[in-house]
């Protein structure tokens, strides 16, 4: 059923980069009484799973020992929750995007699969004014949909895709339990989707120079004869595949007669 070529367009790998990288630079600033600033801050991200981090989090839950090091906030983590075909999105399975490299060889793509990828956003902060800061340098890029271009494989330099990233919810879990010296946790969750496209693998097949086209009727004993022959050249017959050229039309004519 498959062929025995392997081929990895990195496209999951890629789409966590290009997700990542939209959040990689949001900071928040904290200020005295006086509106002067106290600090700037980078929020840190990185990818794992939620329950991860929380527990990370609450490795030092008692603020009166320092026997474990908990992780510092604010901080942002993402992971990717499902991946879901997208059948609203699927074009003609056998069309192709080509690219020549040669004289007489080309390669190209069938027509990609289109899949969505959920992500889920999670922030943490110790207080409200933290993580609404990084939530209000989030959502106002968000209308909800956010669209990147990404050069999906890297043999087709030239070929881009726009990739839509769209908000579908957010939600606040405010974790505050036991008693008034225990780390508080404040967590919002926003979850995306990705449209992204599945590619195939490259294929190379030889470029079509000539076409021969024969044509042939009935004769009185209800067999086929040769009428005429249709060959079409390119002129020159050595263009280059994106250049502008013209066609040669010949036709060889057959005696029928007998």
């Amino acid at each position: 059923m498959f062929n025995d070529s392997w081929f990895y367009h990195a496209r999951i790998k890629k789409s966590v980069a290009l997700f990542g990288k939209i959040f990689n630079n949001v900071h928040i600033i904290r200020k005295a009484s006086n509106g002067n600033v106290i600090s700037s801050l980078t929020v840190p991200l990185s990818y794992g799973p939620k329950r991860k981090y929380l527990e990370r989090i609450r490795e030092n839950p008692d603020l009166e020992t320092n026997t474990k090091v908990a992780i510092n906030l604010p901080r942002m983590s993402f992971e990717i929750t499902s991946i879901n075909y997208d059948s609203s999105r699927q074009t003609q399975k056998m069309n192709r995007q080509a690219e020549f490299f040669s004289d007489n060889e080309k390669t190209y793509l069938r027509s990609g699969v289109p899949y969505i990828i959920n992500f889920q956003l999670s922030i943490y902060s110790k207080t409200q004014d933290d993580g609404l800061q990084v939530v209000e340098q989030i959502l106002p890029k968000f209308a909800p949909q956010y669209t990147l271009t990404m050069i999906p494989i890297a043999d087709f330099p030239n070929m881009k895709e726009d990739v839509p990233v769209t908000l579908q919810s957010v939600s606040l879990a405010d974790d505050f339990e036991g008693s008034l010296d225990q780390r508080r946790t404040i967590i919002y969750t926003l979850d995306f989707e990705m449209k992204i496209m599945f590619y195939d693998e490259i294929q190379r097949g030889k470029i079509i120079r000539k076409a021969i086209n024969d044509i042939y009727v009935f004769n009185s004993s209800g067999a086929y004869d040769k009428l005429e022959t249709l060959t079409i050249d390119p002129d020159p017959i050595n263009v280059n595949p994106d250049s502008d050229y013209g066609f040669t039309e010949t036709i060889t004519s057959y005696d029928s007669s007998g």
